[in-house]
């Protein structure tokens, strides 16, 4: 991500809302305290530190995913990072059960290009990215194509985790890879278990005593 925006870690901005006091740690997690005497208190994960958020090449937010269970899924939040004079929480809602939306505005933010994802890019990975524009403009390639290289690119980063679909391709292809791998094996001892049958019938054929382990 953009090194800039790293002076943020290891720092915590909190935020009052009503009855409870929101805690953002950049690049850590994000938490919930219920400010209340009440023995049985809420105090818990919104979200830890999971990816970015780009949209059109460009960070627009951090997610903070695998917080604490919430009926069947666990509580997330969406950090939105927009231009301020200082470092601060300034807005916190839930647009949906247990699915947080954070504003942080920090002065970090506020050059037009604070937030573009080439320039944080590898130079190899940028190579990858001016060959995927080339594809695109001689018409070689989809956008959704183009799309899709640039998620790669992205994951390759470290800037975004790979999808679900992506790891299941993945697994599909070490399952079945392992598959052939067992089943390449059992053919061969296969043909070794019929080797050593025959030799046991010719060494049986000149009274030769046949010494195999008890299993054969």
């Amino acid at each position: 991500g953009p090194a800039h925006l790293f002076r943020l870690a290891g720092k915590c901005f909190s935020f009052l809302e009503s009855t409870y006091k929101y805690e953002f740690c950049p690049f850590h997690n994000v938490t919930q305290h219920e400010q209340t005497f009440r023995w049985n208190a809420y105090s818990g994960i919104l979200g830890i530190w999971h990816e970015w958020e780009i949209d059109n090449n460009t960070f627009v937010g951090m997610w903070m995913r695998e917080g604490d269970s919430c009926e069947t899924r666990s509580r997330q939040t969406k950090v939105h990072l927009v231009c301020g004079k200082s470092n601060k929480l300034a807005y916190v809602s839930e647009p949906s059960t247990c699915i947080y939306s954070l504003t942080f505005e920090t002065p970090l933010v506020c050059h037009p290009h604070s937030l573009l994802v080439y320039p944080t890019l590898t130079e190899a990975l940028q190579r990858k990215w001016d060959e995927a524009e080339q594809l695109l403009y001689d018409e070689l390639i989809t956008d959704q194509g183009y799309k899709k290289i640039l998620n790669e690119i992205f994951e390759e980063a470290g800037l975004l985790k790979a999808t679900e679909e992506n790891e299941v391709e993945k697994q599909s292809k070490k399952i079945t890879l392992e598959f052939e791998t067992v089943e390449k094996c059992s053919k061969e001892y296969k043909q070794l278990s019929e080797e050593i049958k025959k030799l046991r019938v010719l060494l049986g054929q000149h009274g030769i005593a046949y010494k195999g382990n008890s299993g054969e």
